[in-house]
């Protein structure tokens, strides 16, 4: 009787050690991919400040140039504002979405001006700008394969148990607007 109580208390010790190292790597593995996905969403924001602080380079040269085309230039200014008052990740993917529309408006404007297109400033400004958009490109990318990595375990049985217990919720992907794969369209009818 005696070597079946013993027998039973270490059972019920192994069980539980067994469950709080279960338990306690989950919850490592799920704070480990919550910080990957808020590092790589640092790093997206550092390469989409860079395009934040070409911007006025880049409206200002043009806009020597170009003064009728003031719609682009207030479109931008206010999506530079949006993005300076986000305060969540859907608010700055929503302000970034409505700046890179404007951008894109901005780049056709400057590519039906052949002077412009030649002038060595905005050359520059451009490849600092393509270059800039190339990295905000892979970091998305990068930004997105995190929070797919750390969705797939807040979501997966058994850490979904886990991440219940300790709040974990989805992250949100990186997103382009709906109508961001259409070209935008500018009307030089009325110069």
């Amino acid at each position: 009787m005696k070597n079946l109580l013993i027998f039973l208390i270490v059972i019920i010790l192994g069980s539980g050690v067994l469950t709080a190292l279960f338990v306690g790597a989950n919850y490592n593995s799920l704070v480990s991919l919550s910080e990957q996905v808020d590092q790589q969403y640092g790093v997206l924001e550092s390469k989409l400040q860079r395009r934040y602080d070409l911007i006025p380079n880049l409206v200002n040269t043009v806009k020597g140039y170009l003064s009728h085309e003031e719609k682009v230039f207030s479109d931008i200014a206010n999506a530079r504002t949006a993005l300076t008052k986000a305060g969540n990740v859907q608010e700055k993917i929503a302000a970034d979405n409505q700046l890179e529309s404007a951008l894109s408006r901005l780049l056709v404007v400057v590519e039906n001006y052949p002077e412009l297109k030649s002038d060595k400033q905005i050359i520059a400004l451009m490849d600092e700008l393509a270059g800039t958009e190339n990295r905000i490109s892979v970091e998305r990318d990068n930004y997105n394969k995190v929070v797919m990595k750390y969705n797939k375990k807040v979501k997966s049985f058994p850490s979904n148990m886990i991440a219940s217990a300790f709040k974990f919720t989805e992250k949100s992907y990186f997103k382009a607007d709906e109508g961001a794969s259409t070209a935008p369209k500018v009307d030089f009818s009325k110069i």
